[in-house]
This record gives structure tokens, C-alpha cells and sequence, in this order.
């Protein structure tokens, strides 16, 4: 990646942060140790509570924060889980705070936790983020400005081009490091083709996936129901249908249901309940049936995964490194996106500590390992997106085929088998890498089956039957 020797860093010693997500939050913490000064750019005005902002859409919609970044994120920034808890997240251990139904079957509730979700709002999450992350001594956050372009060449970034949105003035804000955390937005490929590097490859498979979202006042008796997941069947020649209920803070339940290309949900609020009955179980049509909506339908049509191939260019600037959506952009619907961008900044960390800010390598280096990082999820999540009718984009090849084969029977085997479970849940929760699922014991295990038979009724507690399906009044009672 690198063809030439970058010419000598400039000696401001700051690094500048676009984009004021999750993950740029963390990368600043990172970075604020190792720069005099972090300065973060964001087009919006970051509210100081848990609020909506135009910036984060996706918000709107259920989100996941698995165990594989949460793991990360403490380590990035020990104390991150206790702040979250303390405002009202919750620590949901899987999957005995799990209900969910897979195309194999519904998978077993157990005392014994394999992993973990923080479950909250996307609002709570990240409003807590920035009063712990970026109230550090070294970090100044620039609101209502965004990036268009960068300075310096093709062999090195000396900083970022950033406009005022208000007045519309240009600043040049010269840096040692520019990273690019502003996600599925991000003009990266324009930005690098405009100092003089190629084209940068990118692909897409869109499976046509739309989100539909709406917020309920859950019921005294249902605060802390558990997560509810109900996953599509991309190897049946349909539409793929889900449907998802999050218990958050606030004594609220956000739903949001989805649906591939010919099943696309709608915004009629009135047609909302009705399209959950169609999803693979009616158990979140019956569960919001009676309670008590708190919002409208708001809907997500950019779902699409993308895969941006940084690594492959022959030369790489330094003092430029991309993290997050803004490289790989899974679909959703397997809660992965924070995960990974937390890892990757986990990434950064551990080359800073070996090479520190201003070594030339620094940049190439990161990049590379990022794009090994993101490799595994993407091949997971476009295998399972290609199959669904109407999806566009490349076709897995037989080698992948033959993989889904074996991920399908695996799956399967799981339903009845704690062992197998275990492992599909570490390699979910991006805990562990895809490998683990071809140990010898594993491979075992799914050439002779599943050990018994999968649950067909969601697991549920008798407590939580019997207030979601009381038992009828006897007449004359």
C-alpha cells in the first residue's frame, strides 16, 4: 500500500475526528493520549441529553450492542459499561434474555450466560458516550461544520478541508492523523481520488431490506420483557419478513419490523400491528396489540451493505486512516455495526501503542488490519443477503455455497445442542472468529445432527404465558 515514502508529518500534533459517531467518540478518547489536540467535526449540534439528532437516523430503529463490542469498548474506555448501566441500559445476559426464533427453530432460554447485549435506546447509548468520552482534556468538538475534502497528496495527509455550514467559510485544519468515522455518508473514495490516488473498488449487495419502527408505552407488567428477535429465512424462495421488540429505558418498547424486496413494510400506522402478523410468529403483533403507541412509523431504506476496499490500493497516505460504516456497511438486522466499529478502533489503539502518531506506517497499517476485521462479518452477512429473491450484487461463489450448507446444518444442530449454541452465540456476538465454528468437536457435533428436537413455541416463562396469553374467564365467573 505504500509505493512511496510519505514526506515528513507536520508538526502540530493533533488529530482530527470526523463525524461524532459511536465510534469517532471512542477513536478520540483513543487518540486524545496520544495528541496534544483531538479536535471532532460534526454537521450537527450534539444535544446534551438522550435526544434525537438529524445526523443519527438510524436511531429511530432497534439497536444492538452485542458482547464482542462491549468487551472492546471497556477496554477502549474502562468505566464505559457502569455509565451506561447507571443511566438505564440494561445488561441483558443470552440468551436466557433472549426470545428468539431462527429459521431452525427457537433457540433455548437458560440460566447460563453465553453472551451479553447492553439494550437501550441508540439516543441513551450514545448521549452517555459523549458526556464520558469527550469531556477528556484534549478534545474539542466542533459542531455544525463538515468535512469535504483533504489536504496534501497522494503520499501524505497533512489535514481536512472543513466548511461552516452556517456562514459557509472554508477552514484548513491541518492535522498529524485525519480519521473518517462519518459511516455510510462518507466521501472517502471522492476525497482520495481528488489528491491523486485510484478509484478505491467497492461492492454492494442490497437484499432491498426497509425498516419500519415505532416506539410503545410497554406495560406495567413488561418493562423488563426480554429482547425478541424473529430472523428471516433467506433459504426459502420468499421475501424475507422480521420483526424485532426492544424493552428500553423509560418503560418503553421500540419496535421495528423489516422486510426484503417485495415484503417492504409501509407508514401507515394503522397497517403496522398487521405487517408484524406476518412476520415468522405473531408474538410481537400480540404483545403490542394492547399497548400503547407513543410514536409514528418511521421507516429506514438505506439497509443496504457496502464494502469499501481501501486495503487493496497499492499506495496508501499517510496521516489518514477510515474506520466504522464508512468501510463496511452491513445490513442492520444483525446488530453488528457498532461492534465492529469498536473494534476497529481497538485497532488503531493497539498500532498507535507500537508505533505512536506520527510514524509514516502508522495509516497503511491500520487500514490493513481493518480490512482483515470487517472481511469475516461481511462474508457472513451478504451470504445469508444474496440468498433472499430480488437481492442484487455478487453471487457467493461455491466455496460460499457450500459454507451456507454447512451454517445452515450448524444451525440447526444448535437448536438442541448447549455446545454448539454456545459457539454460534461467540461467533454472533463477534466474540470469536468464524473459524471457531469449524473446531473439530463443532464439526462433530453438526456431521451427526441435531441431538434433539427444536422447540416450536417461544420459550417463555409461565409467568410471562400468562400475562401474554391469559387464560380465558369461565362463563358465569
Amino acid at each position: 500500500m505504500d509505493a512511496s515514502t510519505p514526506s515528513a508529518p507536520p508538526a502540530v500534533h493533533r488529530a482530527v475526528v470526523l463525524g461524532a459517531s459511536l465510534t469517532g467518540m471512542l477513536a478520540a478518547a483513543v487518540l486524545a493520549q496520544y495528541a496534544r489536540e483531538v479536535v471532532v467535526v460534526d454537521r450537527d449540534e450534539l444535544p446534551a441529553d438522550a435526544a434525537p439528532r438529524p445526523g443519527l437516523p438510524q436511531a429511530h430503529h432497534a439497536h444492538l450492542l452485542w458482547s464482542g463490542g462491549e468487551r472492546a469498548i471497556e477496554e477502549l474506555a474502562p468505566g464505559m459499561r457502569r455509565e451506561w448501566l447507571d443511566a438505564g441500559a440494561r445488561y441483558a445476559a443470552m440468551p436466557d434474555s433472549l426470545i428468539m426464533l431462527t429459521p431452525h427453530g427457537w433457540v433455548r432460554r437458560g440460566d447460563q450466560a453465553m453472551q451479553h447485549q447492553i439494550v437501550c435506546s441508540r439516543d441513551l447509548l450514545d448521549a452517555t458516550a459523549r458526556g464520558f468520552l469527550l469531556s477528556r482534556p484534549g478534545i474539542t468538538v466542533r459542531t455544525g461544520g463538515y468535512a469535504y475534502g483533504l489536504i496534501g497528496g497522494p503520499a501524505r495527509v497533512t489535514g481536512v478541508r472543513v466548511r461552516d455550514l452556517a456562514t459557509g467559510a472554508v477552514e484548513d485544519v491541518l492535522a498529524d492523523l485525519v480519521v473518517d468515522t462519518t459511516g455510510r455518508r462518507s466521501h472517502a473514495p471522492q476525497w482520495l481520488t481528488a489528491i491523486g490516488l485510484p478509484q478505491v473498488t467497492e461492492t454492494t449487495v442490497d437484499p432491498g431490506l426497509v425498516y419500519a419502527s415505532r416506539w410503545y408505552r410497554a406495560p406495567d407488567w413488561a418493562e423488563d420483557f426480554p429482547v425478541i428477535s424473529l430472523q428471516p429465512d433467506p433459504g426459502k424462495p420468499l421475501p424475507g419478513r422480521a420483526a424485532t421488540l426492544l424493552p428500553v429505558e423509560g418503560g418503553r418498547w421500540l419496535v421495528t419490523l423489516a422486510g426484503t424486496r417485495g415484503a417492504e413494510p409501509g407508514i401507515d400506522p394503522d397497517a403496522f400491528e398487521a405487517y408484524a402478523r406476518t412476520a415468522p410468529h405473531p408474538i410481537v403483533a400480540d404483545l403490542i396489540a394492547g399497548a400503547e403507541p407513543l410514536s409514528k412509523v418511521r421507516l429506514n431504506r438505506g439497509c443496504s451493505n457496502r464494502r469499501r476496499y481501501y486495503e487493496r490500493l497499492r499506495q496508501w497516505p499517510a496521516g489518514f486512516v477510515i474506520l466504522g460504516d464508512a468501510v463496511a456497511a452491513t445490513n442492520p438486522i444483525y446488530g453488528q455495526g457498532m461492534t465492529i466499529g469498536a473494534q476497529g478502533v481497538r485497532v488503531l489503539r493497539d498500532v498507535l501503542r507500537k508505533r505512536g502518531l506520527a510514524d509514516a506506517r502508522l495509516s497503511s497499517t491500520v487500514q490493513r488490519r481493518i480490512g482483515r476485521l470487517v472481511q469475516a462479518p461481511w462474508d457472513i452477512t451478504t451470504g445469508q443477503d444474496i440468498r433472499f429473491p430480488g437481492a442484487t450484487g455478487p453471487k457467493a461463489p461455491l466455496a460460499g455455497r457450500m459454507t451456507h450448507l454447512y451454517v445452515d446444518r450448524l444451525s440447526r444442530t444448535a437448536m438442541s445442542s448447549e455446545a454448539v449454541m454456545r459457539t454460534l452465540f461467540d461467533v454472533m456476538s463477534l466474540d470469536a472468529a468464524p473459524t471457531a465454528l469449524f473446531r473439530p468437536g463443532i464439526v462433530k457435533q453438526v456431521i451427526q445432527g441435531p441431538p434433539g428436537r427444536a422447540l416450536t413455541e417461544p420459550p417463555l416463562t409461565a409467568a410471562e404465558r400468562a400475562h401474554l396469553y391469559p387464560a380465558p374467564t369461565p362463563a358465569g365467573a
